[in-house]
């Protein structure tokens, strides 16, 4: 159909047409778009793998690392990248970040030593150096529970030998343990150290006890009970001797307990049920038991998925309140013994309850 000459046609393209100009078809429009595509693989194929493996799983991540991938390699064996990255460079921000403190690739496989070394040395004196990111122990996968992500539970292993240490306080927590795992079949060795304590090394070392236990049994779970004697100043981390209770004394005595913790786990394969301790009736014992409570919480950090708190005092102290007797069966219970520290028969079965609630978390027996 001719077109009107006396009406306008508003069609912008008409003037291409008029100069004579307009010679591109859709071929054209096709090779444009694979040169483009091309100078994209060779100078920017490494970014569009990176972005892929930044993407959450799932088909979108897949279809990126398709291209992403192929991209990736022909752009790794081709100098194109760094030249692309010069003449791009006047994009970014006017702020200079060539200086330290930048992200680094850190170990996230389990059985590490986690947040804060073997031996807590982050607990006890933190990172040195200014926004320096290698001062920063890297966090391990062990620092998440399964049931912390929405992952599934791994399944549960036969449970073999037990380990039973601590102070007194792990007394008769011991027998009670006994009496029940030892009829299923499980070795349980019973090793308390009465009158000794984490932060004094007088009596008996933790550290290097807790690593002769493991070497000479090798346990597949371990369950700590100790602090009652606790309170003792510790050398910091210049030798000079650091008195309880403020943060400082804290973060030295949940290096030592971290360091217990990391012993005991065995590289992941072993897993440590470690209560702490219900408030005592004295109010100086009981600031001491608040400050054990929470580096034992801060100690457990970077092994979740191995260290289980058993926190004893919403049980039989709750609000940190002393109490003699509690509620066990609907009747008033007396679970403390006349000192006001350590827990009865009656406590101690109940203590008993709730370790063996968590090791059936992880094992059968």
């Amino acid at each position: 159909m001719p077109t009107d000459p006396r009406r306008r046609d508003d069609n912008l393209m008409e003037r291409f047409d008029r100069a004579g100009t307009r010679r591109f078809r859709a071929r054209d429009a096709v090779i444009a778009v694979a040169l483009a595509a091309a100078v994209l693989v060779v100078s920017a194929g490494a970014s569009i793998r990176r972005a892929g493996n930044e993407m959450r799983a799932g088909i979108g991540r897949d279809a990126v690392l398709a291209v992403g991938d192929p991209a990736g390699w022909v752009a790794d064996r081709l100098p194109f990248h760094g030249a692309a990255h010069t003449l791009t460079a006047w994009l970014q921000s006017g702020t200079s970040l060539n200086g330290p403190g930048g992200f680094v690739s850190g170990s996230v496989a389990g059985g590490g030593a986690g947040v804060g070394g073997a031996g807590g040395a982050s607990a006890a004196g933190g990172a040195s150096g200014a926004g320096g990111a290698l001062a920063v122990p890297p966090v391990t996968a062990d620092a998440f529970a399964p049931s912390q992500i929405g992952a599934p539970a791994p399944a549960r292993r036969r449970l073999r030998s037990l380990l039973v240490t601590g102070d007194s306080m792990s007394e008769p927590l011991d027998l009670d343990l006994a009496r029940t795992l030892s009829p299923a079949g499980v070795a349980v060795t019973r090793d308390p150290h009465i009158g000794t304590g984490i932060s004094t090394t007088v009596l008996v070392d933790w550290g290097k006890l807790s690593v002769h236990q493991v070497r000479e049994r090798h346990p597949d779970a371990v369950v700590v009970f100790i602090g009652a004697n606790d309170g003792y100043s510790m050398p910091g981390p210049v030798g000079r001797s650091v008195a309880c209770c403020g943060a400082r004394w804290a973060a030295l005595y949940a290096g030592r307990i971290r360091q217990m913790m990391n012993t005991y786990r065995q590289a992941g394969v072993a897993r440590v049920y470690w209560l702490t301790l219900p408030t005592p009736r004295d109010p100086a014992r009981a600031r001491i038991a608040l400050v054990v409570n929470a580096a034992i919480a801060v100690a457990a950090e970077p092994w979740r998925d191995q260290v289980r708190v058993i926190d004893t005092v919403p049980v039989f102290t709750p609000g940190r309140r002393y109490r003699d007797a509690i509620g066990i069966g609907g009747r008033p219970t007396i679970v403390r013994q006349s000192d006001g520290i350590h827990l009865n028969d009656a406590g101690s079965q109940l203590a008993a309850q709730l370790v063996l609630a968590g090791v059936r978390g992880d094992f059968t027996y």
